[in-house]
């Protein structure tokens, strides 16, 4: 009995200390501080006694700056179909197709590129149902916080992929400005050839 009483004390202890620690749940935060000056958009001051450094952005704002960074790396690295622009993993699929372009001694078969993966656009979940005016919506909701958090997933990701497909480009160029080098170079020796047995032939003494 004793042990079992023990085991829901614990069981209530345990819930109410996830309850008090709710990562999403809006509380009461005092920003005020005295003595208060301002270094690079961050506030000095003395709070409770202690010198301390704020920085204190509304969410909306922090939210937009991560979603505006994130869109803008993944831009840069697979493009836009809407602004016609080709991103890392365009430039890199033109390259690798030059390569593979007889003229500039390739065989003429295709180089395979991994397929593109855009990381923001995967699927959401929607609760479909009537809402309080009795139309039918579809509905996604997701904490801030959590938001914020697989937004900085994401930044982390493609900053990743940028760098990995920046090397991958300068790679495919290094190598198709020297194919492209040695085919100029045999057609001109080819063309230096053809030009001296002419000139013999015409000669008459030869």
């Amino acid at each position: 009995m004793k042990l079992l009483s023990l085991l829901v004390a614990t069981g209530l202890i345990l819930s109410v200390v996830a309850c008090s620690h709710n990562p999403n749940k809006a509380e009461k935060i005092n920003t005020e501080m005295k003595n208060e000056g301002t270094v690079q958009g961050e506030t000095v001051g003395i709070k409770d006694g202690n010198m301390v450094i704020q920085r204190k952005t509304l969410m909306t704002e922090e939210l937009r700056d991560i979603q505006y960074e994130v869109y803008g790396l993944e831009e840069q690295v697979y493009g836009n179909e809407a602004y016609k622009t080709l991103g890392l993993y365009g430039v890199l699929k033109d390259c690798r197709l030059q390569l593979t372009d007889k003229k500039n001694g390739g065989d003429g078969k295709l180089i395979w590129t991994e397929p593109l993966d855009r990381v923001t656009s995967k699927e959401e979940e929607f609760k479909i149902g009537v809402d309080e005016h009795d139309k039918l919506v579809a509905v996604s909701e997701e904490f801030i916080k959590d938001r914020i958090a697989r937004f900085k997933e994401y930044k982390t990701i493609l900053t990743k992929r940028q760098a990995e497909y920046q090397q991958k480009v300068d790679i495919c160029n290094a190598e198709l400005n020297a194919r492209k080098y040695d085919q100029s170079h045999r057609q001109a020796a080819s063309s230096n050839g053809a030009n001296s047995d002419g000139a013999a032939e015409a000669d008459p003494k030869n």
